[in-house]
């Protein structure tokens, strides 16, 4: 497995690789060391690579082409590391997360099969034309393009073309649900599977018990990356701190000082990390960045949602939601205490909501998860030229 030291984008694939692992396999992760206790918890050997992402102090564009650029930055620096660790002892199969482009090099300049994990959705036919389109003609986009196609003519690849190299290869896992994919009907199901999310039971610890006084229980949560948004959590305590019979969940992240919130009412509990599924099981309403893995939490818990879309892909993940009809998109600019509750109010009342939001759930949990994802990967394993190797 090849991936990029990005949580929401770790986490998804962690059950996979330890089932793997617990299967017998030989699984090596190759990541940087920030991810090393989350990826050596699973029984994966960590293959350091480093990265220039700027992860550690949440330091990203909003500019969507100086994001990419940063992608391909971390791509250029990273296949070097990544054929110093394994052209002596080849992998039978690569895994590799959707922003790791240096793996799918490294696969092809192998010959060696390889598999995309998405933690998000795929792109669909037409894809290139309504949504591709509009980011090539962003400023900045033909030199950005420009510079892909130079590396990836040097570095070995196969995949001479931009679009074609950065979209999925012959065979890929969504790990979402089916639902949250736009355009699901024109995605290309011979080359995409969608098993939905893949949890890590073992390291789903978190525990959480809901008073006995709560009615009903809210969880906020935007999620690991925009967590610094304090005048949206004092705008949300104003809307749910003094709702009667609801007691609320609020998740700040480790970039939020509690002290930025003012007073805390006494049925609001104000966390920077919280066990998330175990309080989305037994929680009533979600308020979420609308990540692609917040939202697939929410729809395999059956509960109804606020999306605050706060970057990337979070905005069409949200307007999704809505267009399932489980939740209400509030953007922050627009989310005041009013918006906020009445939002709120809204869901829970609606029953077609719950209806809805009950069929979901049913679904996501039909789409098979980590044991269905890890018997398509040994499948293709055991395709692969010459079988699996004795490693």
């Amino acid at each position: 497995m090849i991936g990029i030291p990005i949580v929401s984008h770790v986490l998804p694939g962690l059950g996979i690789v330890r089932e793997l692992v617990a299967r017998g396999h030989r699984v090596t992760y190759a990541n940087d060391p920030v991810m090393a206790d989350r990826i050596e918890a699973t029984g994966a050997e960590l293959v350091p690579c480093t990265s220039v992402l700027p992860v550690a102090d949440n330091n990203w564009p909003t500019d969507p082409v100086a994001a990419m650029d940063l992608f391909l930055d971390e791509a250029m620096q990273a296949l070097p590391q990544l054929h110093a660790a394994y052209d002596h002892d080849p992998a039978d199969l690569y895994l590799y997360d959707i922003g790791a482009y240096a793996a799918r090099a490294l696969a092809e300049s192998q010959g060696r099969p390889l598999m995309q994990l998405s933690p998000s959705f795929v792109a669909w036919e037409g894809y290139e034309e309504e949504v591709a389109a509009h980011l090539r003609g962003l400023p900045g986009a033909p030199a950005y393009r420009e510079r892909f196609g130079r590396w990836l003519a040097g570095c070995g690849a196969t995949t001479l073309d931009v679009d074609a190299f950065s979209g999925p290869p012959a065979r890929a896992l969504a790990l979402i649900p089916e639902a949250m994919q736009p355009s699901a009907d024109r995605v290309d199901t011979g080359t995409v599977t969608f098993v939905g999310p893949c949890f890590d039971a073992q390291a789903d610890t978190g525990r959480w018990t809901r008073p006995e006084e709560a009615e009903k229980v809210l969880l906020i949560s935007l999620g690991s990356a925009y967590t610094h948004r304090p005048e949206f959590y004092r705008q949300c305590l104003a809307a749910y701190g003094d709702l009667p019979g609801w007691h609320v969940v609020l998740q700040i992240g480790r970039h939020t000082d509690p002290r930025e919130l003012g007073d805390i009412p006494p049925g609001v509990e104000v966390h920077s990390w919280v066990p998330q599924r175990a309080i989305l099981e037994q929680a009533d309403a979600f308020v979420t960045h609308a990540g692609m893995g917040g939202c697939g939490e929410g729809l395999l818990a059956g509960v109804p949602m606020i999306a605050v879309p706060q970057g990337a892909e979070q905005f069409m993940n949200a307007d999704r939601l809505v267009e399932l009809g489980v939740a209400r998109r509030i953007d922050t600019a627009d989310a005041t205490a009013d918006t906020l509750r009445a939002a709120l109010n809204d869901l829970v009342t609606d029953p077609e909501t719950a209806r809805r939001s009950a069929r979901l759930r049913a679904a996501a949990r039909s789409e098979g998860g980590t044991p269905r994802a890890t018997g398509l990967i040994e499948d293709m394993v055991a395709s692969a030229p010459g079988g699996v190797r004795d490693r």
